[in-house]
């Protein structure tokens, strides 16, 4: 796979579109069940929407938002708005009216593409205050009573405009270079107002051929993808869309997060892109129901997780006994975990944030092999990955192929290469701060080891530093935390204070199980101030301060009055927390703790 050949991601999707023709590429789900469309069907809409943009006055460099959950019709406007050289501005479905002001504004899109009335009903407002965006095509029936904001068009009038221009998409996509801007990703802004990092085709082109070099020992053939991470993250962008694209692998679209355990079933995956807030959820539910069973199937699965975990450490340590029960387990045991995720998973890449290693290795004892990376937004945004054949759980891997990696004296990541951002938009002093020298400095702090895996050990900014002067990873603690049955979300608090306290979040199954073994009420601001439910959730601390250092042990604890979420603004679209959110709302209660 050739992919310095291709000038830009238009040229890339194309040249796959001419040489698979009527093989199957993305599948939707509708009336029950997931129906095809091929990659030539794929590429006569994009050529049709890519000329009606035109029409409707998209020129070279302008920008256009998407608004979308995942669906066909998401890469198709993509790919689409590229193909017309202009720049697509993803936002999230999750975003209010005022984000999307400030991208709108911020990023001075000409127009919008959005999916459905709901989505269009907060961006309308938005785009009707944007000094230049002009008109909003609708993918599916337009509001009558929202026709008066802007300029509206239905996608199947933009298609027909397109269907009456001559066909010269390919001589736009051959204007296109690769070092021209493909898109603005907006940060999810974990601490402030998102910042529009400017990919170009290079970028991510660069991070599909290193993803390629890296799995391409799997044996990569016949792929088939299930995406369900938002597309308008980088992460998902890259990995979940325009690497299955490079590779010529089938994408499914799912129908929500809710709906996972039965599109995984159907769309059956050969690769499995998440964020370990989705593996730490699917870790809790599989503990929970095997708890549930008991008896001789527990004892199976303890099997199976404590013989896979001795494999993964070191399968020259099995004995001859052990290596029997390992294969009597793995029909018993991890065929029917496989068959659950459908059957036939090479892999799960697990990146977006850390991973706790604990929850890797139990999947893969489990016969569901995990490869943690690292990235981020300003990098395409894949920087390392574990790879397949030699996986250190403890570590985000290896540099991608073209990728070069170096620590600085204080121990920041920097980073360089075809990947690397041209910059933040229309921000000049924050892209003056990340890229100097060539190197983009990425805030995180990590360490080489003697094989050369990047160790991330925590976020530039998110150390705490406690008043007697230790630094404490606040991520690694809240990981451990997180692990414990009664804990379902964690922030770890204590910068400038003499010992750290925690706000934690009770695991919804653990709420109802003690309500109901105590005669109680599963109602959590009830159980928050019960003396006998605190102790509960203080014994859950108590293992996991059992193996800490003095300083990093967590000396009381808040319990949270809700769970943290997007809707609430405490997590990004990508399940991180958002520590400045959090804190604002709980910092009094907080230094109260003191």
């Amino acid at each position: 796979m050739d992919y310095q050949a291709w000038a830009s991601l238009p040229a890339l999707f194309f040249d796959q579109a001419a040489r698979l023709k009527q093989r199957n590429f993305l599948w939707a789900r509708r009336d029950g069940r997931y129906h095809p469309l091929t990659w030539a069907e794929v590429a006569r809409s994009v050529s049709e929407l890519s000329r009606g943009l035109r029409a409707l006055g998209l020129d070279p460099g302008e920008r256009v938002v998407l608004l979308s959950e995942n669906r066909p019709e998401w890469l198709i406007a993509d790919v689409a708005i590229m193909a017309a050289q202009g720049i697509t501005v993803p936002a999230y479905t999750t975003n209010t009216t005022d984000d999307h002001l400030h991208i709108l504004s911020d990023s001075g899109a000409t127009g919008a593409i959005v999916s459905t009335r709901a989505l269009a009903g907060r961006l309308l407002p938005a785009a009707y205050k944007a000094s230049k965006c002009n008109w909003v095509i609708v993918m599916e029936d337009i509001d009558p009573g929202q026709q008066a904001m802007v300029e509206q068009y239905t996608w199947t009038d933009v298609l027909a405009k397109g269907r009456e221009m001559a066909d010269d998409v390919a001589a736009q996509v051959a204007r296109i270079a690769r070092t021209d801007t493909a898109c603005f990703i907006y940060t999810s802004g974990t601490g402030g107002a998102p910042k529009g990092v400017m990919l170009s085709h290079g970028s991510i082109l660069c991070n599909c051929m290193g993803a390629f070099e890296l799995l391409r020992q799997l044996g990569l053939s016949r792929e088939v993808f299930l995406s369900f991470l938002p597309l308008s993250h980088a992460y998902e962008h890259t990995a979940g869309q325009f690497f299955p694209m490079s590779i010529g692998a089938e994408i499914y679209y799912a129908t929500g997060v809710d709906q996972l355990l039965n599109n995984l079933a159907e769309a059956r995956p050969t690769i499995m892109t998440a964020v370990p807030r989705l593996y730490e959820t699917m870790y809790q539910r599989i503990r929970r129901g095997v708890e549930k069973q008991g008896g001789l199937k527990k004892r199976l699965f303890e099997t199976a997780v404590r013989l896979g975990r001795k494999r993964y450490h070191d399968s020259r340590s099995l004995t001859p006994w052990e290596r029997i029960v390992d294969r009597i387990v793995d029909r018993l045991v991890r065929d029917k975990v496989r068959a659950r995720f459908g059957g036939r998973l090479k892999v799960m890449v697990s990146g977006g944030a850390a991973l706790n290693p604990d929850i890797g290795i139990f999947f893969t004892a489990l016969g569901l092999p995990v490869l943690q990376g690292y990235g981020q937004t300003e990098a395409g945004p894949v920087i390392s990955v574990n790879p397949p054949e030699r996986v250190k759980m403890e570590t985000v891997g290896l540099p991608l192929k073209e990728v070069k990696v170096k620590i600085a004296a204080d121990g920041e990541i920097l980073v360089r290469g075809e990947l690397v951002m041209k910059g933040y938009w229309n921000n000049e002093e924050a892209t003056a701060e990340a890229l100097r020298d060539g190197w983009l400095h990425t805030g995180d702090i990590g360490e080489f080891d003697a094989d050369g895996y990047l160790k991330i050990t925590d976020r530039k900014k998110d150390i705490i530093v406690l008043s007697g002067g230790d630094n404490v990873s606040p991520a690694r603690i809240e990981g451990l935390l997180t692990l414990q049955p009664e804990i379902m979300q964690a922030m770890v608090y204590g910068d400038k204070r003499p010992h750290l306290v925690a706000l934690l979040v009770p695991d919804e199954a653990f709420i109802e199980s003690f309500a109901a073994a105590h005669g109680a009420s599963p109602d959590l601001a009830k159980l928050r101030n019960d003396k006998a439910f605190r102790s509960a959730i203080g014994a859950a601390v108590e293992r996991v301060n059992a193996d800490l250092a003095a300083f990093e042990k967590v000396r009381r604890f808040l319990i949270a009055e809700a769970p943290f979420t997007v809707e609430n603004q405490m997590m990004t679209p990508t399940l991180k927390i958002r520590r400045h959110v959090i804190r604002k709302q709980y910092a009094a209660a907080l230094d109260a703790l003191y």
